[in-house]
């Protein structure tokens, strides 16, 4: 099957984009492996025919948002996104009116995991890699509405010192963890390293010792001289660091039920067979309106121009 994708990806001129958080198998036949921020980079940029987005439904419309003569296919469509199905865009635009009632000319940021109709109502696009240098260009005084992660607004707010309209939207797995647990598993570990990505609830970014977006905590994993690691986000992020430095120990942190949650059900839904399902018969594809891809696109752009 890995041949047979290597074949097709040559066949369609296709590139495989893939998150961090992706099965192992499909980060190792992906062309570019990343974070939120990387891979729309890489989709902004690819000369590709078609993009395959290992991914999920969000990560793939901002592809073709920046490619809308491309072919853009997504291995399963059910793979979606709980910060992106809790935010859905009627009532996001009723909760920007009732702010800007009181606060006309109100910024709309946005964090990425989002749909394109929430993109197309947003000044600003962030990712977790870039939202600090973001809201920071923000001119002071002016009033910030965040959504839809509220975990990620409260980290902002700490780091900016700028207070903002929160949506209280949040991550399925970052909300997950158990601060319980962590503090367990680190008295049975007390030289490892705690790192998280701010999605996770302020009471457990209180105890890490880095917060950092997936690319960040992959980089401080890597260059540390620390060799054991309790690491707060989806547990795919594991195989780079692993791949990347095998003398290292890398512990997932655990979350409250004796369940994978640390593992996201929607990006888990790609599977090898579907990625090399997709590439031969390039589908299911991903469609929009044109004009909803115009309006979604400006505030995309301004956080590549931005990051």
């Amino acid at each position: 099957m890995e041949d047979e994708i290597e074949r097709l990806k040559k066949e369609r001129n296709a590139v495989l984009l893939a998150h961090y958080y992706q099965e192992s198998e499909i980060q190792d036949v992906a062309d570019l492996i990343g974070d939120s921020l990387q891979l729309a980079q890489a989709a902004a940029n690819t000369k590709a025919d078609v993009i395959c987005f290992a991914g999920v439904h969000f990560m793939a419309e901002t592809a073709k948002i920046l490619n809308p003569e491309r072919t853009v296919v997504l291995p399963d469509l059910e793979a979606g996104c709980s910060l992106a199905n809790g935010c859905p865009a009627d009532r996001f635009a009723a909760w920007i009116t009732k702010h800007r009632a009181t606060h006309p000319g109100a910024v709309v940021v946005s964090y990425i995991n989002c749909t394109a109709e929430v993109k197309a109502l947003s000044d600003y696009i962030v990712t977790s890699s870039n939202a600090e240098k973001i809201v920071r260009s923000i001119p002071e005084g002016e009033t910030i509405l965040f959504a839809p992660d509220k975990n990620l607004g409260r980290y902002l707010e700490k780091k900016t010192g700028r207070k903002m309209a929160l949506w209280q939207g949040t991550c399925v797995v970052h909300e997950t963890f158990s601060l319980r647990k962590l503090i367990g598993l680190k008295e049975r570990h007390p030289k490892a390293l705690v790192i998280a990505h701010p999605e996770c609830e302020e009471a457990l970014l209180g105890m890490a010792d880095y917060i950092g977006s997936t690319t960040a905590l992959l980089k401080y994993a890597l260059s540390s001289p620390a060799s054991e690691f309790i690491v707060a986000t989806e547990s795919g992020i594991l195989h780079q660091m692993e791949k990347g430095a095998p003398d290292k120990t890398f512990i997932p942190a655990p979350p409250e039920a004796n369940c994978a949650c640390n593992e996201c059900p929607y990006m888990k839904k790609n599977t090898l067979e579907k990625v090399y399902l997709c590439l031969r018969d390039l589908s299911p594809r991903i469609e929009m309106a044109p004009d909803l891809m115009e309006r979604a696109r400006r505030p995309i752009e301004r956080m590549l121009r931005l990051s």
